[in-house]
């Protein structure tokens, strides 16, 4: 009904529109997404039948936003840093590439946080991002703009990366869908900083959409010949899946408790599939879930199995110029001289605590690999798990810093390596977004996707911001 240069056109007038507002898109590339648009009509004026094109190019004209993370030939790739303000990215991500070969046609990077650890998508380079729904209010991080740039319509997909919650907590803060699958699914090639040693097994590479058919298709050509490690083609019947519910992660003494608003919404939904499918909520309380921050922390700063050392966040600050001293930082920030945000700093200065308890840090690695094995159990084949996507929702700009390990409720299942759908459902009293994870056992990202497709349609999905 519409040509490929008209709804390019469309989304780049939108990006022109609120991009001032919410400072999402930090390098545009709409020239190149014209022509590459003017081609795609041309194509489709001469080329062979519909069936045959959509076969070869799955995604042919579909406008998408990519995190700053990741490499997007002739686009900055600074991930916030400062002393990389120059880096032009020279080739493309693997999975950027992969989208881009199913005919997808990027429009610009959005914003992140510095070096992409931090839930709040503010640096030095680029500013902060706004929340579609409330200017003083946070994305989210590290995969921040693409949360905003979706919820604002300026997109239609988005690539995001997540070690710790950095695909669903943006897409929870914004009010969009987004998936981290199974870990070692997707390639997480060419984005910066890469990771290296046993975080390889922690970081996962995503789609986030505003609606959930689409996060299946993009997972199909993001993980390419991986695909068939999913059980994509499998049917789901929603009747059959076993429904597990936590209302909260135990009471951890470093965690926010979580808000009303947002347990009432994870109840109307366990009532919504008793009474619609027919199926038994079953509750569930896992001790373990309340060292859920302690747990992420010491897998994350643990040794691999060749005896690997994880890297330094204040090697990857100095990225291989001179080392950063995060107490030197922190006096030049407080003087407004330092190059670094405070989140990144205090990382910096924190690091070196989680090693100085070796016995206490053991434990917690071999509780993390209990607790994987318990959730494995639990879930099974056909299980399904609800849980808080976050203990509050969205907060106001710089309040993270005063409740810094809040991102517990998503980073946990980063190092169990289960694949998780954050899904929306809808606006509270404030007018912010609501939202739930769905968790399943490993390879079966199908059932999160199917569940949430069903919860678009029972509960409303992405909401236009400034609609209500």
């Amino acid at each position: 009904q519409v040509t490929c240069i008209e709804v390019v056109e469309a989304y780049v007038e939108r990006i022109k529109e609120v991009n001032p507002l919410i400072n999402a898109v930090v390098k545009d590339r709409f020239d190149e997404a014209l022509q590459e648009a003017r081609q795609v009509d041309k194509l489709l004026s001469e080329g062979p039948g519909d069936d045959c094109l959509e076969e070869k190019f799955p995604l042919l004209g579909v406008p998408i936003t990519v995190k700053e993370a990741f490499s997007l030939y002739g686009m900055p790739n600074t991930s916030g840093l400062v002393n990389r303000r120059n880096v032009i990215a020279t080739s493309d991500a693997t999975v950027v590439s992969r989208l881009k070969q199913a005919g997808a046609i990027p429009l610009g990077v959005t914003n992140c946080s510095e070096l992409c650890m931090w839930y709040e998508s503010s640096n030095r380079v680029y500013g902060r991002t706004n929340n579609p729904y409330d200017l003083q209010r946070i994305v989210g991080g590290s995969s921040g703009g693409e949360g905003s740039v979706l919820a604002a319509a300026c997109s239609v997909i988005g690539v995001g990366s997540d070690i710790g919650g950095s695909i669903r907590m943006p897409a929870f803060f914004n009010g969009v869908f987004g998936h981290k699958p199974t870990t070692g699914v997707v390639p997480n090639d060419g984005q910066f900083p890469n990771a290296q040693g046993v975080r390889t097994s922690y970081l996962c590479t995503g789609p986030m959409c505003r609606y959930a058919e689409d996060l299946e298709p993009v997972l199909r050509v993001m993980a390419g010949p991986g695909v068939s490690k999913l059980k994509l083609n499998e049917k789901v019947s929603l009747e059959k899946i076993k429904f597990h519910c936590m209302d909260h992660d135990g009471g951890s003494i470093f965690v926010s408790p979580v808000d009303k608003e947002i347990l009432q919404a994870q109840k109307k939904v366990v009532e919504h599939l008793e009474s619609d499918l027919g199926v038994r909520v079953q509750r569930v309380a896992i001790h373990k879930m309340k060292y859920s921050f302690q747990i992420w922390s010491a897998m994350m700063s643990s040794k691999d199995s060749k005896g690997q050392e994880a890297q330094r966040f204040t090697d990857l600050l100095g990225d291989h110029g001179k080392p950063v001293w995060p107490l030197w930082e922190l006096m030049k920030w407080l003087v407004g001289m330092s190059s670094h945000t405070l989140p990144a700093i205090a990382l910096g200065l924190t690091e070196k605590l989680v090693n100085l308890n070796l016995s206490g840090k053991a434990k917690l690695v071999s509780m993390g690999k209990s607790l994987q094995e318990e959730m494995e159990a639990l879930l099974g084949p056909d299980g399904v798990l609800l849980y808080p996507s976050h203990p509050t929702i969205a907060p106001k700009h710089h309040s993270p810093i005063c409740m810094p390990f809040n991102f517990a409720y998503t980073a946990i299942f980063n190092v169990l390596g289960l694949p998780v759908t954050q899904c929306p459902l809808g606006l509270g009293s404030e007018g912010l977004p609501l939202g739930i994870q769905l968790v399943a056992a490993a390879y079966n990202d199908h059932l999160t996707l199917a569940v949430a497709r069903y919860l678009e349609k029972a509960f409303g999905g992405w909401v236009l911001p400034g609609k209500v």
